[in-house]
């Protein structure tokens, strides 16, 4: 594994102390879930906390590890119950209020995170990690002269400490004093010559300054070092350009969109570089690009649409310099642009218009500069210096949380699905599916849902049928040679039917008919066996229930295919029968509530939908899906701060998907 560079965090779990009288396997169970944090299984970890939680529940140092976890699946708000339930049970740790810190500073809740900070360093005066957080906290929070009073305080301590250097000049660079930025990050630089990072800030701050030499030089020996960032390669790529070499900018610009192929900044320099040297249609791609990942940038118009012109292009110059007009109404220039589109487009009338307009402000020019009206930058951008992009996500890697100094590469390839960060795998916003009875079903070993009823086990354990039902919302693919045993079994059942037909029989070929997907011949079989029993049993309610799914299954490949009729809403009000009547017989059968609701959700009943997941919720607190599908629906009506709790919850019952949806919903 490699190793990462990146703030190593001193004492922050270490300082947790494991209460004395614990149990061995409450203990053991924590082992192995700090294990799991190491190897970033940041989802089996939960799982296992979980467990220390419900056994015992008074322990702080669970939520503690779970928030952790959470943490590094962007689960802010799920992160900061579990600190606030950390902190009640243990108030005298300065790990949890470290956490919670960086948690409010990702939810931009400055203030409560200078506050942790604070409480942070009441508990460990000399840690020098909270108190760099607590400068830079304040810095965000425009409190300049306190941020360096502490950065003082640790340069007394550490005057050769690189980092504390580079975190006076960041704050320098806030409060506009580049000369103060420019000494802190030169010192920086003579305690840290091998650190990109470093001879980046001296670059750009140089650049800032019009010191083009020593910047370039500076960007040069990061970009040597091996810098990964792009902004390096944009502003020596500046340089490059200034300098009137162009194939050194246009290789550059090329080198930072490999490295931030989703930054609006790099497709607009190269955009302008290949409009340079007239590559109109390479430059269009670019600007095209760069507005579609930053729209709000209004004055990438201009330079797309100076291509446009080039191109001949006037609907499209036309419709660029109204929307440049309306954001910068004095930007004489685009006035004059959009005269020339409407004129070449044969519109003398509108073209007038527009240069009148520019004639007016043109008499008035003296009186917009005094308001100093806001004008476009149409120039080539510089990118920010690096240190102001602080990503301290890993400061709560699992290697930190056991005091290593070794960790997984973040990009690294997972085998399973479940490990690393999977907030960033794209998840579709789609409900879990129903809960079925199968007789296979994938692993779902994570998830907490209790996929239990009695009235199943009963059936089981009477072995009537060939093999044990189970519930899931997953069941396997099957291979070829289990599709061709389920046709055999379908013809050995119909050969007992013709002899002596039964409830049981008609009911374990409906069950060979919906493993093979023949969900018509499953749900004729299921009524003639309904119709069969006499009175109602338990084998009749799971009958009902499994008649109710497989209906929903035959809905949906209908839909799917484009063959859905008018009968479907009769085929709805059919399911919400069965699964009426199941509930009515067990009114704990907690899948049949949930099912509906599903159904209710499919028919944009989205209140009533709700009221269901929260009646199955009620009957099992661990209901993964339900918690799921109910978070869903509270975002589809526009109650988001809802919804994402009961993704929230979802995740930590171990629906690992729901973390890419809260990333992307919050």
């Amino acid at each position: 594994m490699k190793v990462y560079r990146y703030i190593v965090i001193l004492g922050l779990l270490s300082l947790f102390i494991i209460p004395a009288k614990a149990q061995f396997n409450t203990d053991r169970i924590t082992a192995i879930g700090r294990n799991a944090l190491y190897f970033e299984d940041y989802i089996l970890s939960i799982q296992y906390f979980n467990q220390v939680i419900r056994l015992k529940p008074y322990l702080a140092e669970p939520y503690f590890y779970r928030a952790i976890a959470k943490i590094q699946l962007e689960d802010y708000q799920g992160a900061l119950r579990d600190c606030n339930a950390a902190i009640e049970r243990n108030p005298f740790s300065p790990g949890c209020y470290y956490a919670r810190g960086y948690i409010y500073r990702q939810l931009n809740q400055w203030e409560e995170a200078e506050k942790d900070y604070t409480e942070a360093l009441h508990f460990s005066p000399e840690n020098r990690t909270y108190m760099l957080l607590r400068a830079d906290t304040r810095a965000q929070m425009k409190q300049y002269d306190a941020a360096l009073e502490d950065i003082e305080h640790m340069l007394r301590r550490e005057p050769q400490a690189a980092s504390v250097w580079t975190e006076k000049g960041q704050i320098c660079i806030y409060k506009k004093d580049t000369l103060s930025a420019l000494a802190a990050f030169e010192k920086a630089a003579q305690y840290d010559k091998a650190n990109p990072a470093v001879w980046s800030a001296l670059g750009v701050t140089n650049l800032m300054l019009g010191h083009e030499e020593d910047a370039y030089v500076q960007l040069t020996q990061a970009i040597n070092l091996g810098s990964k960032w792009a902004g390096d390669y944009i502003n020596r790529g500046l340089l490059h350009y200034r300098r009137h070499n162009y194939r050194g900018a246009l290789s550059d610009y090329d080198q930072a969109v490999k490295l931030a192929p989703r930054e609006a900044d790099t497709y607009y320099n190269r955009g302008v570089m290949r409009q340079e040297v007239g590559d109109y249609n390479r430059a269009l791609e670019d600007f095209n690009t760069a507005i579609e990942l930053d729209p709000e940038r209004t004055e990438m118009r201009y330079q797309r649409g100076l291509v446009e012109m080039q191109l001949k292009q006037w609907k499209a110059v036309e419709e660029d310099m109204k929307a440049l007009i309306e954001r910068y109404p004095y930007f004489l220039p685009a006035y004059y642009m959009a005269a020339q589109a409407k004129s070449k487009q044969g519109n003398e009338t509108a073209a007038y218009r527009y240069r009148d307009k520019a004639r007016q402000l043109e008499e008035r020019k003296d009186q917009i500069q005094a308001q100093q009206a806001a004008q476009p930058n149409t120039d080539l951008l510089i990118a920010e210096a690096q240190p102001q992009k602080k990503d301290h996500r890993k400061e709560f890697s699992a290697s930190t949380a056991q005091n290593q100094t070794e960790i997984p590469d973040e990009e690294q390839k997972y085998d399973s699905q479940t490990r690393g960060t999977v907030q960033k795998r794209y998840q579709d916003v789609i409900n879990e599916p129903h809960v079925v009875l199968s007789y296979y079903s994938k692993d779902l070993s994570l998830r907490r849902t209790n996929y239990y009823h009695p009235i199943v086990d009963q059936l089981n354990k009477s072995n009537v049928l060939p093999s044990a039902l189970r519930f899931t919302p997953q069941e396997i693919t099957l291979t070829a040679d289990m599709v061709d045993f389920h046709f055999t079994e379908i013809t050995r059942l119909s050969q007992q039917i013709d002899v002596a037909p039964s409830v049981i029989l008609y009911f374990a070929r409906a069950i060979e008919f919906a493993i093979v997907q023949d969900y018509t011949s499953a749900i004729d079989d299921c009524t003639r066996a309904l119709q069969l029993a006499t009175i109602d049993t338990d084998l009749s309610t799971i009958i009902t229930f499994s008649r109710a799914n497989w209906r929903y299954r035959l809905l949906e490949y209908q839909r799917a295919i484009g063959e859905q009729d008018a009968t479907a809403n009769m085929d709805f009000e059919i399911m919400l029968r069965d699964y009426d009547q199941v509930i009515r017989r067990q009114p704990d059968f907690v899948f049949a509530l949930y099912n509906k609701a599903n159904i209710l959700c499919a028919q944009r009943d989205f209140k009533s939908a709700i009221d269901y997941y929260t009646r199955a919720i009620a009957q099992d607190i661990d209901f993964a899906e339900a918690y799921f599908n109910r978070g869903l629906t509270y975002i589809y009506i526009g109650e988001n701060e809802k919804g994402l709790a009961d993704l929230s919850k979802a995740g930590e019952l171990g629906i690992y998907q729901a973390y890419n949806l809260i990333t992307r919903f919050k």
